[in-house]
Order: structure tokens, then sequence, then C-alpha cells
């Protein structure tokens, strides 16, 4: 059993029991208005899917930003727009926010730019039925921004938000994260030290599932080089392996000595080998020239590193520069590392989190929800504040197809969702 596995079974079992708490007599309210709004939320989601916010078109990231910035000080909210440097070719983040000092610190986690941008052929919504719609970043995740929106609203409109500190944080660029992440996630990073619980809203992964631990990414490049000879030299000892067996060596020895590790994946998305090697980082595109009868005297190869911790990112970095050092006859070998997202690992802080979410839906009818596998999650904005705050993810929509043109939305339980999101956040900032 993987050790994810028995500590959540643990958690159940044992851990975290709490009183049941049925719906009282203001959530009765909560939830009558979150039904009252629920036409409306949706004419909302449909009115901001239609607006383009590729993560590169940033005209549309901050028009978007604009339709929330006026509806969330419509419900009382401040709202601020943090510009990126030009060059790092980024829109910048909306933030909104009420500040109290009762209760816990919530901060609230979406963001604004979707994967299709302004020559994608999918763009507007359309729905296929009552329950269904085709929503270019509708699931992913402009669904979950409009969850937290009337979710607020709904508290807001019973005056339930007073004294409370809230941060709403929509990044303007989750998707193709800025750079450099010292400055492109400070804003988030330094809202997190100001919270007490951190939110995310991505896509949910099922009606009863939510995420307590996500895993971070890295990149990692592989660069080789080999004596360039005739062919029939190969394997001499004045010619050696060259570059492609030099290379091939490494991957197999990744994979040989590190792929049965648990919530560890390292993928090489991209292998180019020949006399000469050239990659474009914009474009990502490369070309290659080579002869069969001429050793291979340059490789390269490009991959992702996913890990469900730091300690596991660097042990395996660690152990892949050992078999990089390793190198065949007259070849040597680089390897370096880029940091993209940290970790998000299971805490006994998520874990509580999730038993308060859990008994929100037993009280609401529900059903009981469970912590969802992180190997079969990407990463998100919520780790990057993972180390300061308690946090849970997956609170979004529902639906299917992120990141593709056949990505739909759930309408039939946006209501649903809405509801337990508003019961939820009730519940936090009372305590």
């Amino acid at each position: 059993m993987r050790p994810y596995l028995l500590l959540y079974l643990l958690f159940w079992t044992f851990g975290y029991t709490a009183l049941s708490q049925k719906i009282n007599r203001t959530e009765r309210k909560i939830i009558n208005t979150v039904e009252k709004n629920n036409q409306e939320a949706i004419d909302f989601l449909e009115n901001v899917v239609n607006i383009n916010s590729g993560t590169l078109n940033l005209s549309g990231v901050r028009e978007t930003a604009v339709v929330f910035s006026d509806a969330f000080s419509a419900i009382g909210f401040q709202t601020r727009w943090i510009e990126m440097p030009e060059e790092m070719n980024r829109a910048g983040h909306l933030f909104a926010e009420t500040n109290g000092s009762k209760g816990n610190r919530l901060l609230l986690i979406g963001h604004l730019d979707t994967v299709f941008e302004e020559d994608s052929p999918f763009q507007r919504f359309e729905k296929v039925n009552d329950s269904i719609a085709k929503a270019p970043g509708g699931n992913d995740m402009k669904g979950g921004n409009v969850i937290i929106l009337y979710a607020l609203k709904a508290l807001q409109e019973h005056g339930l938000l007073k004294n409370a500190q809230i941060i709403v944080a929509f990044t303007g660029d989750e998707e193709s994260t800025g750079k450099p992440l010292e400055l492109s996630r400070k804003d988030l990073i330094d809202a997190a030290k100001r919270s007490d619980i951190a939110l995310g809203f991505e896509t949910s992964t099922g009606f009863n599932y939510a995420t307590v631990a996500r895993r971070g990414a890295s990149g990692w490049q592989l660069e080789i080089e080999g004596k360039r000879a005739h062919s029939s030299g190969i394997f001499s000892d004045r010619v050696g392996a060259g570059a492609v067996f030099e290379m091939s060596r490494i991957l197999h020895e990744f994979y040989r000595q590190l792929s049965e590790e648990d919530l560890l994946t390292f993928n090489p998305g991209l292998v180019m080998g020949g006399t000469f090697v050239g990659f474009d980082e914009k474009t990502s595109r490369g070309d290659v020239y080579g002869k069969s009868n001429v050793v291979a005297q340059t490789a390269l190869a490009k991959g992702g590193l996913r890990f469900i911790s730091e300690a596991q990112k660097e042990n395996a970095r660690a152990r892949m520069s050992e078999i990089v050092a390793a190198s065949l006859p007259h070849t040597s070998a680089t390897i370096s590392f880029t940091d993209s997202y940290p970790a998000m690992p299971p805490s006994e802080g998520n874990l509580a989190l999730l038993n308060k979410l859990n008994q929100v839906s037993l009280d609401l009818d529900q059903g009981k929800v469970l912590a969802y596998d992180p190997g079969k999650r990407g990463a998100a904005d919520t780790s990057f504040v993972a180390a300061y705050v308690d946090c849970l993810d997956g609170l979004g929509t529902m639906g299917s197809g992120a990141h593709t043109p056949e990505e739909t939305v759930n309408l039939k339980s946006f209501e649903a969702l809405t509801k337990r999101a508003a019961v939820y956040i009730y519940r936090l900032i009372k305590e």
C-alpha cells in the first residue's frame, strides 16, 4: 500500500473525528441565496469564458480581471491589480481583500488565464444540454473563480463577511508561470504569510474528492558530448561509445534506479542526437544533423520531474547527477535542473481541513469527501503557499477535457459545489 494511502486510511479510521453539525438557520439562508443566484452565476461564467484570456493574451487576461474586480468591489472587497514587468510577458494578478480581525484568515486561490490563446479555434461557451456546457477554460478554471465569487456573495448578502479577513488571489499566469518565480509568485506568498488557511479552487477531480497533496514540478536537461569519428571505429579505445549511446545509458539508468519510487516521475519529453544539435527554447523546436556512418558527437534530452516533497526532489536530483557522472568511454555529460512548482505534501493540517469539508458535505447530504490521489494531479498555485499555511485544493467545478478543445463544465453540479464552498468558508471564518 502506498504510504499516503495508509495515512489517509488511518485518518478516516482514527483521526479528526468531528461531531455532526447539521445545517443551522444561518447556513440555510446561505444555501437559499446560492440557489437564488445560481442562474446569475452561470450567466457570469458564460460571460468570462467568452473573453479569451490565454496566458499570452495579456489584454484578455486584464479584461477578465476587470470583470471580476467589478464583481468583488460590488460585494465590499478592496481590489488591486498587480502588474508584472513588461519583459516577463505576463499580464499580472488580481487581488481582492476584506480587512477583518476575527476567525481564520483565508486565502482563496484561482487563476484568470487559460491554455487557449487568441488563435485557438475553441473560443465560446456553448451549452450542450441543461447539464453540460463546452467552455474553453471554464473548467480550468474560470468556473472555480465564479464559485469563489458567488460563495462570498451569498455570505455578504447576509452580512457574514464583517470582521473577516479574506484574500482572493487570481493569478494571471498559472498555465505558464512567469519567470523569475521569486517575482511572479511574490504577492501570492506574501498573502499566504498573512493567512491561516489557503483554499484552491482548481477543477474538481470528482464531486466527492478534494486535494490534500500535490506533486511539485521541475525540469531537467542533459547535454552530452562524444567523439566525432567514422562509425567503423565506434567502441574502440580511440573513439569510445558516442553521445547517443551515452544518452541511452543515462536514461536507462534513470529508469532502472528511480522508476519504482512512489510518487516520483521523470519524463524525458524531448530527445535529440547526432553530429550537430540545435534547440530553440522559445518555440520548443529543434533540428538535428547526422549520418549513419558518423559517430554521434552531440545529444540533448529535456524532461520533467514530479515529486511529493522537497526531500524527494533533492534526493532524485542527487541520484540522477551520480548516474550522469559515470560516463562511457570518450563521452562527457552534464545535467542541469530548473525549479517550477514546489510540492504540496500531505500534512495533518491539510487532512484536518479535509475533515471539516467532509463534515460540511455530509451535513448538506452530499456524501463523504475523500482525499484524491496526488499522483493523478498536476501542479498548481496552492503549492507555492503550502510551506506557510494549511491547504486544500480541488474545490472548483466539475467537468472534463481540461486543456483540450473538448473542455466542458458540469452545470448540474455547479450549484451544489457553490453551496458546499459557501458553508465551508462560513464555518472557517467563524472559528
